[in-house]
C-alpha cells in the first residue's frame, strides 16, 4: 500500500501563498487518483481539490476555485495544492488522500472514496 506525508505548510499572512506537497512511498502515485482536504477547528473535514490518475481531469471546491491549483508529478511521486490569496477561513489542517478505485479521468470528491491518507499539514493564515 502506498504512505503519504504531507509537506509545506505553515505561517503566512492573509494574501499569501504557500504550496503543499504530497510525497508517495511504497507504491507509484500514478496508480492513485489524489485528492486534498482540510479540517478547520471545530469543523468537519472538508473537500479541497482532486486531480486524476494522470493529471487530465481536475476539480475543486468552490471555496477556493481560483485561488488553488493541484498538480502531480508522477515520475517524482508527489501531489501539489499550490494555494494563493490566501484567507484566515483558510486555516486548518491538510491532508492528502488517495484512491486506487478511480480509473481514466474519474476524480473523488468525497473523502469516503479515499482509503489511503496522510498525517496532515497544518496551515495558519493570519489577518
Amino acid at each position: 500500500q502506498v504512505q503519504l506525508v504531507e509537506s509545506g505548510g505553515g505561517l503566512v499572512q492573509a494574501g499569501g501563498s504557500l504550496r503543499l506537497s504530497c510525497a508517495a512511498s511504497g507504491r507509484t502515485l500514478s496508480s492513485y487518483a489524489m485528492g486534498w482536504f482540510r479540517r478547520a477547528p471545530g469543523k468537519e473535514r472538508e473537500f479541497v481539490a482532486a486531480i486524476s490518475l494522470r493529471g487530465g481531469n481536475t476539480e475543486y471546491a468552490d471555496s477556493v476555485k481560483g485561488r488553488c491549483s493541484i498538480s502531480r508529478d508522477n515520475a517524482k511521486n508527489t501531489a501539489y495544492l499550490q494555494m494563493g490569496n490566501l484567507e484566515p477561513d483558510d486555516t486548518a489542517v491538510y491532508y492528502c488522500a488517495a484512491n486506487d478505485d478511480l480509473r481514466g479521468r474519474d476524480v473523488g470528491v468525497s473523502a469516503r472514496v479515499y482509503r489511503y491518507w496522510g498525517q496532515g499539514t497544518q496551515v495558519t493564515v493570519s489577518s
